[in-house]
């Protein structure tokens, strides 16, 4: 905490305490400059609490804050006794649960840098950001995990210890260079007694500009870099969230993505530290939709994959539903429909607008949300990928408001973002406050902003290669900024398209219609160097199954079920309604089904689920050829 004289002049927002100049630094949150010393002033003021909830056996538990105290404090302790140091690394590769933010923050509190790893990574991906970051410890969730780490323990030199967060499997287990948990907490209790202000003394210690995340990129151009950020950049980001899309108190939310993403280590660890808001920990990625209904979450974040099987969910619901059921479904959507379209004006609703949404949201609406765990959600927001605006639109017409931001690892998170009342569909929002956007000569989107990284992990030239000469981020995206200053993101500039014709198409817009078919989980635009362009399709596995069971139309697994000429007349007729949206020279001329089932485990997929385009088209290369053939 710095005295009355450093600390820049603060303003109230939403209860907490925030610089008045967004522009210089350094950052504080109520009296703090780092997240290490606002996570000790949370502690110590909300004491018994709830911080996290967790399922156990089918039952939620309640976890306070003093809880996440001294769970942070023994583990920080324990590997103080085995020998971190500040300015360490330590990996955690581990689904989503609270002693993943234990040790978060135990690292960060120690001085020490924190590094997340997917639990989808290889054993050679794992050895990779391993050996890369130099780090000095391991936490791994269980046996499957610890099983990875085995295959390639002997190229894993740097490691001290590794230890294991549960031993259900484990129980005869031993190894010198394997430990579990509950012996860390215990020899951190030892150390803890010996050394009891050691925890606070680190966390004094810490400056915003001490590292505190590596956060390693999905690596779809070359191995993963590590994209080091820092305390000042954590707590600009948080400054300027607690500004566009606050959190409260008061408010529940979902964790679920994985948490080593840039977009869930902000919204489920960084920022209910300064929102003091309660986290519940989904029970894996495939119960989230059962999570959130028990939930009912005030806040929701998921990619738009997440926010795609949703809507399809509901679409292919209500077309099993009655006569009476779909009428009342079209007419409630048309209620919403011309409700949103005032709101999203900015205009004020007429009367009978207003009182036939009222009408049909309280007979079918609300119901509707209910069903889905979003009865008292009051902020969705979508990233880390483009989502359709026909989706964001939907969305809008059953009463749920959805915002989409823009950010990346680089930027600790976030650069733009849709807010309440200023909400524009299909864009990214406005630039946060405090940061400035450009747009390239080659309409590439740059950044500068006090959250800007400090660059890749012993990668000087990457970093250099990622900076411009005048000191701006190159963010790989094009875009352009609209009369209002809302930033629309068309593509990533290695995804443009010159077709054989010299045409420069930016496929992302065609391949987000065609997804918001509920019969379309993903779709990749091919045409470089072509004569037209074509489109390699992933359908949506449940969806297509149900429209060919109510068909009856036979089919053995997952590639015969793409092979039906039900499933192709299906899939044509969707290409063939989005290439109405599209001049000539941007309609799919042709388009082949991936009749394999991807999941993150696959190169074709990274762990927040969009699609690697230069792996899709390498491994499917054989497929695509057959189109220009």
């Amino acid at each position: 905490m710095g005295s009355l004289e450093t600390i820049p002049r603060q303003t109230l927002v939403n209860g907490i305490s925030l610089n008045e100049d967004l522009e210089n630094g350094p950052f504080y949150i109520d009296g703090c400059d780092t997240i290490t010393k606002l996570f000790l002033q949370r502690c110590k003021e909300l004491g018994e609490r709830t911080s996290h909830r967790e399922k156990d056996y089918g039952i939620w538990l309640s976890y306070s804050w003093n809880d996440f105290h001294e769970h942070t404090r023994l583990i920080a302790n324990g590997l103080a006794a085995l020998g971190l140091q500040r300015g360490d690394v330590v990996s955690i590769l581990s689904e989503d649960n609270k002693e993943w933010v234990y040790t978060d923050l135990a690292v960060q509190c120690m001085g020490a840098i924190s590094s997340g790893v997917y639990t989808t990574d290889s054993a050679g991906q794992l050895s990779y950001l391993v050996t890369d970051s130099n780090s000095q410890f391991l936490f791994i969730e269980n046996d499957e995990q610890l099983d990875k780490y085995l295959t390639v323990r002997d190229e894993m030199t740097c490691l001290k210890k590794v230890i294991v967060y549960d031993r259900e499997g484990l129980h005869d287990y031993h190894d010198d260079q394997v430990m579990f948990l509950d012996e860390l907490y215990d020899i951190g209790r030892v150390h803890l007694k010996k050394n009891p202000d050691l925890f606070e003394q680190e966390i004094a210690r810490s400056k915003p500009t001490d590292l505190a995340l590596l956060v390693y990129t999905s690596g779809t151009t070359g191995q993963p870099k590590g994209a080091m950020i820092s305390q000042g950049n954590i707590m600009y980001s948080l400054s300027v969230g607690a500004i566009t899309l606050p959190a409260y108190e008061t408010d529940e939310q979902v964790c679920f993505l994985p948490l080593c993403h840039i977009l869930e280590r902000f919204i489920s660890v960084l920022s209910p530290i300064a929102s003091k808001s309660t986290v519940n920990f989904a029970e894996s990625p495939e119960t989230v939709f059962d999570n959130v209904q028990e939930v009912s979450p005030h806040i929701f974040t998921a990619v738009p994959r997440v926010w795609e099987k949703i809507y399809s969910r509901i679409s292919i619901m209500m077309g099993d539903a009655t006569p009476f059921g779909q009428f009342a479904f079209q007419q409630a959507l048309a209620a919403g429909a011309a409700r949103a379209s005032y709101l999203r004006d900015e205009k004020p609703v007429p009367l009978y607008t207003a009182l036939r949404y009222r009408f049909w949201d309280a007979v079918v609406l609300k119901n509707i949300r209910r069903m889905i765990g979003m009865d008292r959600l009051r902020r969705g927001t979508t990233g880390a990928a483009p989502i359709s605006p026909d989706l964001l639109l939907w969305y809008q017409t059953i009463g749920i408001d959805l915002f989409e931001g823009y950010g990346m690892s680089e930027t600790a998170g976030i650069i733009s973002l849709n807010r309440y009342g200023h909400n524009k569909v299909g864009t990214v929002g406005r630039v946060v406050p405090g940061g400035k956007v450009r747009i390239s000569d080659g309409n590439e989107i740059q950044y500068k902003a006090p959250n800007v990284f400090e660059g890749y992990w012993n990668k000087p030239a990457q970093t250099e290669d990622t900076m411009t000469t005048d000191g701006w981020l190159k963010t790989g995206d094009v875009g352009f900024l609209d009369n209002e200053g809302y930033l629309k993101i068309t593509g990533r500039l290695k995804d443009i398209i010159i077709t054989a014709g010299g045409k420069n198409i930016t496929p992302a817009e065609i391949e987000n219609k065609l997804k918001f078919s509920p019969y379309i989980s993903d779709a990749v635009v091919i045409g470089d160097k072509k004569k037209f362009l074509s489109c390699l399709i992933m359908i949506d596995q449940e969806n297509v199954e149900k429209f060919a069971q109510d068909r009856r139309v036979p089919f053995g697994d997952f590639a015969s079920l793409c092979a039906t000429p039900e499933v192709q007349e299906l899939i044509g007729g969707v290409v063939e309604k989005v290439n109405e949206e599209f001049a000539r020279v941007e309609q799919i001329k042709a388009f082949r089904l991936i009749d394999v089932l991807l999941t993150a485990e696959d190169d074709e997929l990274t762990a927040t689920m969009k699609l690697k385009r230069s792996f899709v088209e390498k491994k499917h290369k054989a497929l695509i050829d057959t189109m220009y053939g």
